[in-house]
């Protein structure tokens, strides 16, 4: 072994072990698994890395309970577009010798105004996926005005729909997709529900800030798979923007294909 080599070996024996927590209804059984590596440490607290065991549902709740660390999410559901389609093995294994590939995916916030007076939030959110408002009454459209960058959309129009989606690129497989026919891969993405609106998407800038008012209810507020839900009535505003903060989502290769599995 050459003097190269030696002091790779060294540091990579020195290094501090990953902390890693596990999160899924079924992840207890990695822990044998867990065990077999030096280099990976369980934790409940503070962890390096979140390995997600489940399907795409059980990615976004970790990424509520983690926001931000990287998330390394195994595949163990029947569906899972955004897992590791993967034996557990092997992707611990890449995670053990640091070769797991970090892809950042925008998120999006929300704050929720009620009424046009007040000037601070009542709710603030965050997800990874999509904000979804729909019609709190099944026999009671929405209706609502946009504003893009401070700008009325189409010179102030009232739109008329079953509710809406504002989603990141990450999102748009979802129900963006299910409205538009289509995903889109940068930018933040506003579909209208089942709308009388000759226009039913929009595709913005990733630095768009956008404002929804609502000037019909009610409505239902709902982001990700989250289970909280928020009521929206007249007058109510909601602000929209990119988050600051990336999710960090692992793979054991580059991501080429948006609308492709891990």
């Amino acid at each position: 072994m050459n003097m190269a080599s030696q002091r790779k070996k060294t540091a990579a024996q020195n290094a501090a072990p990953c902390r890693v927590a596990l999160f899924g209804e079924e992840s207890e059984k990695l822990k044998p698994l867990l065990a077999r590596y030096k280099t990976l440490e369980l934790t409940r607290e503070k962890p390096d890395v979140v390995i997600c065991y489940g399907g795409d549902g059980t990615l976004l709740s970790a990424e509520f309970a983690w926001p931000g660390v990287p998330k390394a999410p195994i595949l163990n559901s029947r569906r899972g577009h955004r897992c590791i389609p993967r034996p557990p093995e092997e992707v611990l294994d890449a995670l053990a010798k640091n070769a797991l590939v970090r892809n950042a995916y925008m998120k999006l916030e929300c704050a929720v105004y009620s009424g046009q007076k007040r000037k601070e939030p009542d709710f603030h959110l965050t997800c990874l996926n999509e904000i979804n408002v729909h019609m709190g009454r099944i026999n009671s459209a929405v209706r609502f005005k946009m504003w893009i960058n401070d700008a009325p959309f189409e010179n102030g129009v009232e739109i008329i729909s079953d509710g809406f989606v504002a989603c990141t690129a990450f999102g748009s497989t979802a129900y963006f997709k299910a409205i538009t026919k289509g995903i889109f891969t940068q930018g933040m993405g506003i579909a209208f529900k089942a709308t009388t609106h000759p226009v039913n998407h929009l595709v913005l800038p990733q630095d768009a800030e956008t404002v929804f008012q609502i000037t019909r209810g009610p409505a239902t507020l709902a982001f990700d798979n989250s289970t909280e839900y928020v009521m929206l009535e007249r007058n109510d505003r909601l602000f929209v923007r990119r988050h600051a903060q990336s999710a960090i989502i692992m793979t054991c290769e580059p991501v080429t294909k948006l609308d492709e599995p891990f």
